[in-house]
């Protein structure tokens, strides 16, 4: 069996030929007067019509030799059979087709439709041309990539050889639109804001760091998807907005997490996290329909119906059902016991009442099938979020599905002595050596200060994608981020 490199030097020999004979082999335009889904759905009207057209696509399969080949090329609509025969295309021709084609090529054929005797609605070639050579043989077809570093790294010869991820990708482009449409309907103006930042904020993440040289100095690519500025837009005067842009963490790989990925945010002046959590539960009821039509996903062990009731889940007292630890009154030393006796681990860099809290929490989320929604967070845990009436927790809502948190939402705080005081916290933290505590903004506290009215925000990335799909979020990503070779 022939090398990758011996098949690759046949080839460019073949590219020699073609030059020889004065036919370019990367032309910057062949014949092609209809996509072949086209062809397949209008068949009988182009066979009545009696005239010849023009098809194009990859060759998929080559079969047959001598006086008659079989040739399937798909152009990324549908797949289409052409037909090359000796008397009808002449001898000189068919040799030549038969000493150049490979599995691989793109091509242009002109002929006329008919159907084969055992009814294959094909094209009778009576002319060709090449449209590009291919120097690399495409997998095996029957088995593609198997490896899967390769797949990820080799996306497009995956989604070439794979019609279900292909239009796992039809789905994801529905779902954003499905979101951008929503939003729009519902009186929300789409908006872009800064991808570099001074201050990272919005959310307590590790952000990506680099140097900008104009103006000679350190800037972090943004950890959510606009946060502190659509508040600001809320300040100006707007009352609805939204972005969906890609934001960035420095974080570690899991099924759940990526390091750059698609968000949406949105703010909503007038409104409190009870407006919100009505909002956000149509929303995603309309875009599970809309990208793959059915509200019930079986997600990892869960089976979830998004048109069922949705929960509201108290965090101390879910805490308290699956741990038997009252947060509100348990010692660090209580909550370290309680995750070494349920043989949670964890990282210990940076730990704080905070990070092992929040990781007790994640114990028990993973225990949930929802839908619902996570409610009365204590105040420590979210340093944005408005304050409830009991003072001690903040009026936050996360949607929690198939045991994870699919978005997270607020009421949004606007007293800025509050946020002052929130972010001097949470810089303390962060100088404590937390580095995925949020940093002191002070440009923002300073809008704050001219006034921001009562405001629900909220923010879901693509993993609500992933998670519909039943994929982990690398595998839902056209091109994740791979380690060079």
């Amino acid at each position: 069996m022939a090398s990758i490199e011996e098949l690759r030097v046949e080839r460019l020999k073949k590219i020699g030929l073609l030059k020889e004979a004065g036919r370019a082999p990367y032309p910057n335009k062949i014949p092609r007067d209809f996509s072949l889904d086209h062809v397949r759905a209008n068949f009988t009207a182009l066979l009545e019509a009696k005239k010849e057209i023009s098809i194009a696509g990859r060759v998929m399969v080559v079969r047959g030799q001598g006086a008659i080949q079989f040739v399937v090329l798909n152009d990324g609509t549908e797949k289409f059979q052409v037909v090359f025969k000796k008397d009808v295309i002449g001898d000189d021709e068919m040799a030549f087709f038969g000493s150049i084609i490979d599995v691989g090529d793109f091509i242009s054929v002109t002929g006329e439709l008919f159907t084969t005797q055992r009814g294959e609605e094909s094209i009778m070639a009576k002319t060709w041309v090449m449209g590009a050579k291919s120097l690399l043989p495409l997998p095996e077809k029957w088995h593609g990539l198997q490896d899967e570093d390769e797949k990820l790294r080799k996306r497009y010869l995956d989604i070439m050889l794979d019609p279900e991820l292909r239009e796992l990708f039809v789905k994801k482009s529905k779902f954003w639109n499905a979101i951008r449409s929503f939003m729009l309907a519902e009186g929300f103006l789409e908006v872009e804001t800064p991808v570099l930042e001074n201050t990272t904020g919005g959310a307590d993440a590790r952000p990506f760091k680099t140097h900008h040289n104009a103006l000679d100095m350190d800037v972090f690519l943004r950890i959510s998807c606009g946060e502190l500025w659509q508040k600001r837009l809320m300040v100006a005067g707007y009352n609805k907005v939204f972005e969906i842009g890609r934001i960035f963490r420095n974080e570690g790989v899991s099924p759940e997490h990526a390091q750059d990925y698609t968000q949406l945010e949105f703010y909503w002046g007038y409104a409190n996290y009870e407006d919100g959590m009505e909002l956000v539960e149509r929303m995603y009821k309309h875009v599970a329909q809309e990208a793959f039509g059915t509200l019930q996903f079986t997600i990892g062990s869960f089976t979830v119906d998004l048109g069922a009731k949705w929960e509201r889940y108290d965090y101390a007292e879910t805490i308290k059902k699956f741990t038997d630890i009252d947060i509100n009154v348990a010692s660090m030393e209580d909550i370290e016991g309680a995750l070494k006796r349920l043989k949670v681990e964890y990282d210990k860099k940076g730990w704080n009442r905070i990070r092992a809290t929040d990781t007790l929490w994640k114990y028990c989320r993973k225990k949930i099938g929802g839908p619902g929604f996570l409610i009365n967070v204590p105040v420590e845990m979210s340093p944005l979020a408005k304050l409830s009436k009991d003072g001690k927790t903040v009026e936050q809502f996360q949607p929690i599905i198939a045991g994870s948190e699919i978005g997270k939402g607020y009421s949004e705080l606007n007293d800025p002595i509050d946020q002052r005081a929130r972010f001097q916290t949470q810089q303390d933290m962060r100088d404590a050596g937390d580095d995925e505590a949020q940093m002191f903004d002070h440009e923002f506290v300073e809008a704050l200060e001219h006034g921001m009215p009562p405001t629900c925000g909220f923010g879901v990335s693509e993993r609500f994608f992933a998670f519909l799909a039943n994929k982990p979020i690398r595998e839902a990503q056209l091109f994740p981020l791979m380690r060079p070779k």
